[in-house]
């Protein structure tokens, strides 16, 4: 099946999915990426190396084909939405995708928020285009130090209800490929420290009975 996991910023995709995304790739699945934000400004000086750093991370992961749009980073809600809508239709069409896997809509960062908006409308280009492959799966997935935080109490938060098993050796290759983002991993209590990343994939392997495991909030699914 073709996967295609659509995020804000560099960095997201292993951060909500990487060992789920690597264990796809060897199980015969094809996965591309989509970033909205390919420059992050916001991050000063690390953004120089930025584009170094993803071509590591991805490489460890498995990824091969990646889309890149440049949207302005924490500021994609000034950016019209057709156009976001748009730029994930062209990587759904030219990716043949079947499956999206995309940031959950209550997150704390905006740009992932607007990412997720994007691609629940993007899902449904299937229904309008006669050359586009019927959508399997819908996933929203989880991004430490943003989706957890979920501030607006009137919003659906995540809720996770489909989990991928992705064991130790799991753990051990996102933490090395998020590695290969400067500064982005911190010493621990932060969401992004190594302690904080093995405690979540345990937790989360705990809730569906197994050692470690990625956790998604499956929207759509059809076989």
């Amino acid at each position: 099946m073709n996967y295609l996991v659509v995020v804000a910023h560099p960095d997201d995709e292993v951060l909500g999915a990487g060992a789920t995304i690597h264990k796809l790739i060897l199980e015969g699945h094809r996965v591309a990426v989509a970033i909205m934000v390919s420059q992050a400004e916001a991050r000063k000086d690390l953004s120089l190396s930025l584009s170094d750093d993803e071509g590591k991370a991805l490489s460890i992961v498995g990824v091969e084909k990646t889309y890149h749009a440049n949207f302005p980073n924490i500021k994609m809600n000034i950016v019209p939405h057709l156009d976001l809508v748009q730029f994930v239709e062209r990587c759904i069409e030219e990716w043949k995708a079947e499956a999206l896997i995309t940031h959950h809509p209550s997150d704390t960062n905006n740009d992932h928020v607007q990412t997720s908006y994007a691609v629940q409308a993007a899902s449904r280009l299937f229904q309008r285009r006669d050359n586009i492959p019927a959508l399997k799966e819908l996933l929203y997935m989880e991004v430490p130090s943003s989706t957890e935080w979920s501030f607006d109490t009137s919003a659906n938060r995540f809720s996770p209800n489909y989990f991928v098993e992705i064991g130790k050796k799991g753990v051990e290759l996102k933490i090395r490929a998020l590695s290969a983002y400067k500064g982005v991993m911190r010493p621990y209590p932060y969401p992004r420290s190594i302690e904080a990343l093995e405690g979540l994939a345990a937790y989360r392997g705990v809730q569906a009975g197994c050692n470690y495991a990625e956790a998604f909030e499956c929207v759509f699914k059809r076989e």
